[in-house]
């Protein structure tokens, strides 16, 4: 009797669903188990029924857990704007733009931070029957309250901005995110500029990175229409501010900025001072430059750029020896600064080798260009004229003199040096290229001689106070700097040797911290940088206080090692180690930031190499990675 009992209640019935049918699932077997109590034994009873079942229903042990799931909750909410539309449990009004809603505060609290403080705290709206907002019209009301009931909302190009600002106000988080998604994807170059102005007023830092991009990238589109007229000052210096904006050419630039200023002079004549200082007019091409830029009558009269169009001059006769954040090339236009290491010696008593290469730090890649002739030589001077390079000595007692066309990708014998000379250097001062000091066999020398390209020669001037061979040379603030050096064999100075090219002459400035041979210098804004002599310190002279600085150091030491600037940046590149083994490191310094990064390794191991920068075209660049290997 009780196990027929016992069978009789696990008799369940099937479980059905709507219509009738049973759920649809694989089968599954429900096993149940129970126990009955003897006083010596235990009778185990099961009884099988086979259900019909769906596999997201869970089951532990003899619990059966059901989710509604997606299902049931847009049950409720269609139930609650049902509710709503037939205004069923209402108990609040809500009026914006001058018509009434009813609704729920429930619902209003459960979607919106903005209600729930309202209706919880002390405020008088809490127990009032009807809530005015103002600021919002109508309709975005109605789509803010559709959303709240349905989870649906259309966002269009005409309603994002206002629709924003409301979801911002209730703090209805999900809506605002789409509506900043929507923005992104609807860009184009007639609303883009409007779009920033909207991110930037509410901090949407995404979005104005977005914004900011579009435009860039789509500048000359972008200036066609009225919104860039429309820009404040902030703005448009904040599109044109950047290595990335996208222009074939800067005459584009130049262009727009005036086009936006004679919109209406009298406002803004007095941002054209800051906007052309972001202009990079010494990349202008000299004729535009002479005929466009200086005929200018808002130009002529504003006394304000002069020093900016002094500078673009000087670049046009000097080039590479000016250096600015004006004469950075934008990488759309399809120029880059560029880092050229010519030739070099891979180790001690080995073989030269013959390879000219440029690195661009952009995009960490090393190009060959056009080899060296006669790459036997070793310990010569290079330097950057303009934007093509001169070669000069490699052997003892030597005179030959190579240029490398910049344009061409071809190497030309030049006028040779009046003097000899072996471990020599060069450097660049007001477009001059001066060969300084060295060893012809028998001494060190102290003469000095520049290269006057008009007429293809090699003049005299006065020479250093001391001989020296390897030293540190560097043109900065119109006079050219000789650093250190040897004197004698094993012998090194610190003294520090400046010529003045107006009164051709020389004097002593404050000694270098270290007295070396085998070092490197390079000049940037003002400054000159010097390392090597197997010293891990980058030291800084300053010519207008004649105050030496240990500015940063690197994680090794190293001398002979190749110096440049690029991209406002100081690079020091290869050189040979304490080992005397050649090395393939890369060391950035920011003097900026003051920190020494190492971004990149060099293509070989390298010292006793030349390293200059130079701008370089990437279809000039393309087209002799052919005639480079040749």
């Amino acid at each position: 009797m009780v196990l027929n009992s016992l069978f009789c209640s696990l008799d369940y019935p099937q479980v059905k669903g709507e219509g009738g049918s049973l759920l649809k699932t694989a089968a599954m077997v429900w096993t149940m188990r129970r126990r009955l109590a003897t006083n010596d034994s235990e009778i185990v009873i099961s009884k099988r029924k086979v259900v019909e079942v769906d596999t997201k229903y869970s089951f532990d042990q003899e619990d059966f857990e059901f989710h509604g799931g997606p299902v049931h909750s847009d049950g409720i909410l269609h139930n609650l704007d049902s509710f709503r539309n037939d205004d069923l449990f209402t108990d609040v009004v809500i009026k914006a733009g001058g018509k009434e809603f009813r609704c729920h505060r429930a619902v209003l609290a459960a979607c919106s931070p903005y209600f729930k403080a309202m209706f919880t705290n002390n405020y008088r709206e809490r127990n009032s029957l009807t809530i005015e907002i103002s600021g919002i019209d109508r309709k975005m009301m109605e789509i803010l309250l559709s959303f709240i009931y349905t989870g649906h909302a259309t966002i269009e190009p005409e309603n994002v901005p206002p629709l924003y600002e409301a979801s911002n106000l209730f703090q209805i988080k999900q809506l605002g995110d789409a509506c900043v998604q929507f923005i992104a994807e609807q860009q184009d170059p007639c609303n883009c500029l409007g779009f920033l102005r909207f991110a930037e007023i509410y901090s949407l830092d995404n979005l104005v990175s977005a914004c900011l991009r579009y435009a860039r990238e789509n500048f000359t589109e972008v200036l066609q229409h009225e919104e860039f007229l429309d820009l404040k000052p902030k703005e448009l210096k904040r599109v044109i501010d950047s290595d990335e904006l996208c222009v074939c050419k800067e005459e584009y630039v130049f262009e727009a900025v005036m086009r936006w200023v004679n919109h209406n002079v009298d406002k803004r004549m007095s941002s054209l001072r800051e906007l052309l200082g972001l202009v990079r007019l010494p990349l202008l091409h000299p004729t535009y430059f002479v005929q466009v830029v200086e005929g200018d009558p808002l130009i002529q009269k504003f006394s304000d750029v002069y020093d900016l169009i002094y500078e673009a001059r000087c670049y046009h006769v000097l080039g590479m020896e000016i250096t600015s954040p004006r004469t950075r090339p934008r990488r759309s236009t399809g120029v880059a600064e560029v880092i050229v290491v010519v030739g070099g010696c891979e180790r001690t008593g080995g073989f030269n080798v013959p390879y000219t290469e440029s690195f661009d730090p952009e995009d960490g890649v090393w190009r060959p260009l056009k080899k060296l002739p006669e790459f036997t030589k070793s310990e010569y001077a290079v330097c950057a004229l303009r934007n093509d390079i001169l070669v000069s000595g490699g052997r003892i007692n030597s005179r030959d003199v190579w240029m490398y066309n910049s344009q061409l990708n071809i190497w030309i014998k030049v006028a040779p040096l009046s003097k000899g000379r072996w471990r020599h250097k060069m450097g660049v001062l007001l477009g001059k290229a001066y060969a300084v000091g060295g060893y012809d066999g028998h001494r060190r020398l102290n003469h000095v001689e520049f290269y006057d390209s008009h007429c293809n020669r090699w003049k005299e001037v006065a020479p250093m106070i001391e001989a020296v061979s390897s030293p540190a040379v560097a043109g900065c603030a119109k006079k050219l700097f000789v650093i250190g050096g040897g004197i004698e064999d094993d012998v090194c100075t610190n003294v520090v040797q400046c010529f003045d090219p107006e009164t051709d002459s020389w004097n002593l400035r404050a000694n270098l911290p270290i007295a070396k041979n085998c070092i490197s210098a390079a000049s940037l804004n003002q400054m000159i940088y010097v390392c090597g002599g197997l010293t891990p310190n980058i030291f800084c002279y300053d010519p207008n206080t004649d105050v030496w600085m240990n500015v940063a150091q690197m994680d090794y030491k190293v001398e002979n090692c190749g110096m440049s600037v690029c991209n406002s940046k100081v690079f020091i590149l290869g050189g040979r180690g304490t080992q005397g083994d050649a090395l393939d490191t890369i060391c950035c310094f920011d003097p900026e930031k003051g920190i020494c990064q190492s971004p990149e390794k060099m293509s070989r191991p390298i010292s006793h190499h030349g390293c200059v920068t130079i701008h370089c075209h990437n279809k000039a660049r393309s087209g002799v990675l052919s005639s480079g290997t040749t």
